[in-house]
Formats: structure tokens, sequence, C-alpha cells
């Protein structure tokens, strides 16, 4: 492979590789790394240094990310002595904040200690392990208001807020450094983890937080009411409704939860990220992904099930949306990375936890610039994803199967099928606007045949009604077909995004 791999679309060299090959020249000491051969320190096999070794710039010696993240908390002391004062703020608050709970008083008391125990640990016996337990010690903190039903506002906004702030103390502060390294995945355009990639992840997910927590609040009893500005008192009769109540917890309060977890894990890592913390991008996808695509099948749910819409549901669930199809190309990427570390010999558990790193000559190619917005501000956070006028009229069509039910006067089984087949048209076709996840637009078709044959098998539809399902959901099938431009390069995985073959090699299968 030549070096040419490495210049843009107009022949300038890539500013990204470049400074990484400087930084690595001036790691060797000058030399090159064909000589050098480095200690794994997972497995003690030698490796090359274009394997899965990347370097502590600290100290000059050979770590892979993982390595090096359970490094980190022992050197950023200061951050045990914040959580230290977390612990000391919890023992003093629980008592003083009018707590109404012995559990709750009793938990703030014991999360207290156990921060202010971690984190002596890490100064003093200097473990990363420790100090990421106290990471967990702040999940808890955010979970256990909603678990013991805190009878007190001020519990839960005090647990909540504390537990934010020990994740970002343990996680975020002390997996800031900067990696070595290239940072666009081999055989793609550009990089899916920058921090402007992330930005709109973060911004929904805490919009997500808040609306929860309010929501939350009301089926806590902190409030009388809940502001709905379309469908009141929909929101109220779906947070009170036999649904949310066959949680053992709030459902809104879990929904916060997630949201905030989402939004902390967005701002975690450096744009290296795909491959430094595998398991992080894995654990984000499956927070936004799967159970984010549950969270919206609740919401779609909600017409059939409670007989109402709920406004701020339908904002988060649009919001969800959105999250997954932004996430998807991370995901990808280090999908993509922890295969090629297994076909070079490490096991799952290793290539997951601590990742690696990749040669400058297998590096992607920043294709950026080449672009009419180039790589404005405004333009990156949306990389990788795409809206071609055939999905944006999908979504249209969604939309209007799930008004048509007040719009024609269809009601039953026929209106509870154009709620849920028009809101699942609009969901899939919205993940589908990412790129990597093009191909999701082929789940439209059986429900365009749905919708044109579901008229015929329900009694009472409508000659209009009917008339109406037929060519929805025979223009649903028609712009569900084409793929749509495609404009960046996913490594290979455009043959699956897309279900076409393409003729560049996939650099993972080698």
């Amino acid at each position: 492979m030549t070096d040419d791999r490495h210049d843009d679309s107009n022949g300038e060299p890539d500013a990204t590789t470049t400074d990484a090959r400087e930084r690595r020249s001036s790691v060797d000491g000058g030399g090159g790394n064909d000589g050098d051969r480095n200690r794994d320190t997972d497995n003690g096999e030698e490796r090359g240094e274009t394997g899965s070794e990347d370097h502590d710039g600290d100290d000059g010696g050979s770590m892979r990310p993982g390595d090096m993240m359970l490094a980190h908390p022992t050197k950023e002391v200061w951050v045990q002595y914040a959580v230290i004062s977390l612990g000391l703020w919890l023992l003093a608050s629980a008592p003083t904040l009018g707590y109404e709970s012995t559990l709750m008083t009793w938990n703030s008391v014991i999360s207290g200690f156990v921060l202010i125990a971690l984190a002596g640990f890490t100064i003093y016996q200097e473990s990363g392990y420790a100090n990421y337990a106290n990471g967990f010690v702040g999940l808890w903190l955010l979970l256990s208001p909603i678990a013991f039903w805190a009878p007190s506002a001020a519990a839960y906004a005090n647990n909540s807020l504390v537990g934010v702030m020990v994740i970002t103390f343990t996680v975020l502060i002390v997996m800031r450094s900067e990696m070595e390294g290239p940072t666009i995945p081999p055989g793609w355009s550009y990089n899916p983890s920058t921090g402007a990639q992330r930005a709109p992840l973060i911004a929904l997910g805490i919009l997500g937080f808040f609306a929860s927590w309010y929501m939350a609040a009301f089926q806590l009893g902190y409030i009388e009411s809940v502001w709905d500005p379309l469908y009141n008192p929909g929101t109220e009769g779906v947070l009170t409704s036999q649904v949310s109540k066959a949680f053992p917890v709030s459902d809104a309060g879990l929904g916060a939860v997630a949201y905030s977890v989402e939004a902390l894990m967005g701002f975690m890592g450096d744009r290296r990220r795909w491959r430094t913390m595998p398991w992080m991008v894995a654990f984000f996808g499956v927070v936004v992904i799967p159970l984010g695509f549950m969270q919206v099948l609740l919401v779609i749910m909600q017409p059939i099930m409670v007989g109402t819409w709920c406004t701020l549901c339908l904002l988060s669930a649009f919001g969800m949306l959105w999250m997954i199809s932004l996430t998807v190309d991370e995901v990808v990427a280090m999908g993509q990375y922890v295969v090629r570390l297994m076909r070079q010999g490490d096991s799952l558990w290793t290539a997951f936890w601590m990742g690696g790193t990749i040669p400058e000559d297998e590096a992607g190619v920043d294709e950026t610039g080449t672009r009419p917005i180039g790589d404005s501000p405004i333009g990156e956070p949306f990389w990788g994803v795409s809206i071609p006028w055939t999905l944006l009229g999908a979504m249209a069509l969604g939309v209007w199967l799930m008004l048509s039910p007040t719009l024609f006067g269809t009601t039953g089984l026929m209106a509870d099928s154009s709620h849920l087949v028009g809101s699942l048209v609009v969901s899939f076709t919205v993940i589908a606007s990412g790129e990597p996840a093009r191909a999701v637009r082929f789940l439209n078709i059986p429900l365009a045949v749905w919708i044109v044959v579901a008229p015929w098998l329900f009694a009472g539809v409508p000659t209009i009604a009917a008339i109406n399902a037929v060519i929805a959901g025979a223009l649903t099938l028609v712009l569900s077909v084409p793929r749509g431009p495609i404009t960046d390069r996913y490594g290979g995985w455009e043959r699956y995004a897309t279900s076409e073959t393409v003729d560049r090699l996939n650099p993972l299968s080698s």
C-alpha cells in the first residue's frame, strides 16, 4: 500500500496522519519502527509497533490503551480528593436535607463512606480499579432514588447530581487524555468519534434527561401536574396508566438515568475512542440502539395500550431515533476494529477491553474537505447521515398514516394499525438516514404491504380511508426501495449497509 492513501482529493497530505507520524518518530527517537519490538503488556507476546500497541506519552513506555486508562487515575490524584469531598457532602446532606426516608438516608451515608474509602484506596494503593469502582457508585446514586421511591425531591435531586459528578470525576476526567496514533478507521473517509460528531448525541441526551426527570417528578409525587401542550392531559394519563404501574420503579425515572448515562458517555474518550475504548463504544451503542429502540416502541404503543399520546414522550422518542442514526457509524467502526485485532491474534476479551492502534499506512483518508460544505463545524456533527428525498417522502407518509384515523374517522383495529405502522415507518426511515444503517429502510417493505392489505381485513373501514391506505402503502413501498446517495466510505461496511456489492476490498478481511 502506498503513501498515496494518505492524500486527500486535493493532493495535499492528511494533516492528522502527518502529525501522528511526527509524534511517532519523536517517540521512537527519530528512527523507524522496522526494528522496534514492543512487549505486549497483556499477554507477554512480542508484537511490532504496528500491532495492537500504543504509546504512553508520559513515561515513554509502550502500553495498550486499556492499560493506560488503568494508570491514569493514579496520576490524577486531585480527582480523588474531589470524590472524597462528594462523599463528605453525602454524609452531611443526608440528615439535613429532609430525606423523609430512613432507607434513603442510610443509602446516602453508606454511599458516602464507600466513595471516601475507594478514593483513598486509589491514592494510597495506586489502584485504577478502585477509581472506576467509584464510577459504579455514582451510577447507583443515580438509580437509588427511583429504586427506593424517594419521598423527598431533595433526596432525588441530591443523589442524582452527586451521582453525575462522581461519574464525571472518576470516568470522564481521567479518560480525557489524548491517545497517540491515527484517528480515521481503515477504509473510512472520516472519523466517527470526533467531539463534533458526538455533540448532537450529548445535546439530545441532556434534553431527554430533563424531560424524563420532569415526568419522574410527577410519578414520584413531587409535583401535582405535568405540562402537555398538545394532548393534555395525555402525559398524565400515560404516566398513571397500568402500563407505567407495571414497572416496579418509575419508568420515567429509568428513562432519566438512561439519558444521563448516554450524555455522559458522549463525553468519554478522545477522537480515537473507536479503537482505544471498544468497550465504551459498545456499551454506548447498547444503551442508544437496542434499549433506545425499546423506548421508542413503548411510546409507539401508547395510543393502543393507553389510548392517548404524550407530547414529551413523543419528543423524547423522536430524539432517540436520531441518536440511533447518529450512533451507528461509531459502533460499526469499533466492531470492525475488534474483528481486526482478533484476526491479529487477540482474544475477544483482550481486544474488547484493551483496544489498540493501527499502522499509519493503513489509516483511512480524510475526504471531508472535498464536500460542498467542507469540514465546517456546521456539517461535521452530521457526517455519516444523509436524507435522500425518497426517505424524506417515506417519513412524511409515516406521519400521514399516524394522522389518518383522525382525518378519516377510522376507529378500532384499523386506527390502531395506522398509529402503529405509521410510527414504525417513521422510526425505520429515520434510522436508515444513517448511511451505515441504510439497509434498515427495507423493513418498510413488509409494513407497506400490510398498509395496503389491512383495510380489507378489518370491518367498518370507510372507503376513503381504504383508498388512502392503498395509496400510502404503495408509495411507501416505492420510496423504500431506492438506496439514495452514500456520501462517505465505511471500510467495506457499504456492502452490508446498502445490500450492494462494492468493488473496494474490505481492509478487515485480510
